[in-house]
């Protein structure tokens, strides 16, 4: 038989939000920043020159219903 005795665990101390929001924020940004590389970087607005960028992301602007033909 096994002698352990069970301890029960005290409850998760909920993380404050200002603790989170950096990393919300952070999350955020980086998010529209895929958002773009995906979505517009090609043409007047690219930051990259050439289409490098846009042949590295071309199956997924198509997943995601961007046009680019």
């Amino acid at each position: 038989m096994n002698d352990a005795v069970l301890q029960p665990v005290d409850a998760l101390a909920p993380i404050p939000l200002r603790e989170l929001l950096p990393w919300i924020v952070f999350g955020g940004l980086l998010m529209l920043l895929v958002l773009y590389f995906v979505g517009a970087e090609e043409g007047a607005t690219s930051l990259v020159p050439g289409m490098v960028v846009h042949e590295f992301v071309h199956d997924g602007r198509h997943l995601l219903g961007f046009p680019c033909h």
